[in-house]
């Protein structure tokens, strides 16, 4: 008999599917197990860890680390009443396994009065099947707490969408499923919004940095102090991409890392001062990244310095996707006697991929009739024969 019923719960977890009608009612997603007929409630044989392997999925070693939390379980009716449930609503069976290697005491949840209740309230919330599905993923043991519908009811609004909410939860922000409201996350968003930050911005900005709402005021005010303290104040159009910048490092990383800008790219205070207002996101850039720029800048192109602090969004842009592939295209142009009219390089740098092509690539097929297929090239890291300047 519980064979039987493991191949049925099992069915159910390998048929299901994100697409199909709406999440069915409780007693139609129970009704293939329920089929197997009564189990007595303590029936011989059951083992934890053979059921976590043979109807969830869980490898043996996980299923050896799960079933220590499950050692109280002495029949499968409650874990196969759960398995249903996620089967209706849409978790496939690598998704279960996942989720019950995660949080094992998920099985332990009551369907009726936490997870089906749950459910009804992030779909009156006008989350889909599928946005459901994937949070049952990603909030994993906060899934079975019915405070999780409260809590969505506030970030949903503020995040602006349940993309963005499943984005910041991928990136690790669950702990904003566990923190208090009304005395952590409402106080430190009233703070951001006092310093000019509208919700959209906010949303930007903890979908990359996640903990802002659920550190303490007083650090999030220090934050705050630091990004003005490297010359972006508030309500600047840049003090958000100042506040990720600056987020959760301490005052001597951040001085270290102007330091290191400053001599990297033979910058005066002022010139540094420059770059990082106009773009504080160089402060988030690897000493590598920026060494790595520095010398093509400066030996490749030929920039001056005054020229690369004037126009620091240069040092966000990929090295192999951008940078250098747009520059050997440049130098080839140039060197045919294609180009034209006079460019700088930061002209060249800006537009998007389609207008860089449009422009600068398209023209040229006759002329050129390989530049795009060598453009490719460039850009997949490669240096063709037709880019190799002496």
């Amino acid at each position: 008999m519980l064979r039987l019923r493991g191949r049925i719960v099992a069915h159910l977890l390998s048929s299901s599917s994100t697409s199909g009608p709406a999440i069915s009612p409780l007693h139609r997603l129970l009704s293939a197990s329920a089929a197997a007929g009564p189990i007595s409630p303590n029936p011989a044989g059951f083992a934890v860890e053979d059921y976590l392997v043979d109807t969830c999925g869980l490898t043996r070693p996980q299923a050896l680390k799960a079933s220590t939390k499950l050692s109280h379980l002495k029949s499968p009716a409650n874990p196969d009443a759960v398995l249903a449930f996620l089967s209706g609503v849409g978790l496939s069976g690598a998704d279960v396994a996942a989720v019950v290697a995660k949080d094992p005491q998920l099985l332990c949840a009551k369907v009726d009065k936490t997870l089906a209740p749950v459910v009804d309230g992030l779909t009156g919330l006008g989350l889909s099947r599928s946005d459901i599905a994937r949070l049952v993923s990603l909030a994993h043991a906060y899934f079975r707490c019915r405070s999780i519908v409260p809590k969505l009811h506030y970030y949903l609004p503020l995040l602006g969408s349940s993309h963005n909410l499943l984005r910041l939860l991928k990136r690790g922000g669950s702990h904003l499923l566990s923190s208090d409201l009304d005395k952590v996350v409402k106080p430190n968003v009233a703070f951001l919004r006092e310093c000019g930050l509208g919700d959209s911005d906010i949303a930007k900005l903890c979908i990359h940095r996640p903990r802002m709402l659920t550190t303490n005021l007083e650090r999030v005010r220090a934050m705050v102090t630091c990004a003005h303290g490297i010359g972006v104040p508030r309500g600047s159009g840049m003090f958000r991409q100042a506040l990720h910048a600056v987020a959760f490092q301490s005052e001597e990383k951040i001085a270290a890392k102007l330091d290191y800008l400053k001599n990297t790219f033979r910058w005066s205070d002022a010139q540094v001062s420059i770059a990082v207002c106009k773009a504080p996101i160089v402060l988030s850039k690897s000493k590598e990244s920026l060494k790595r720029r520095s010398d093509f800048f400066f030996f490749e192109v030929g920039l001056e310095p005054a020229y690369i602090a004037h126009h620091p969004v240069l040092l966000s842009y990929s090295m192999e996707g951008r940078l250098r592939p747009r520059y050997y295209v440049i130098k080839y142009l140039k060197a045919n006697g294609l180009l034209g009219q006079y460019r700088d390089y930061y002209s060249i740098v800006m537009p998007s991929e389609k207008v860089f092509v449009e422009k600068f690539i398209c023209p040229h097929k006759k002329a050129a009739p390989h530049l795009a297929e060598n453009y490719a090239t460039a850009c997949k890291g490669e240096v063709p024969t037709n880019f190799r300047f002496t």
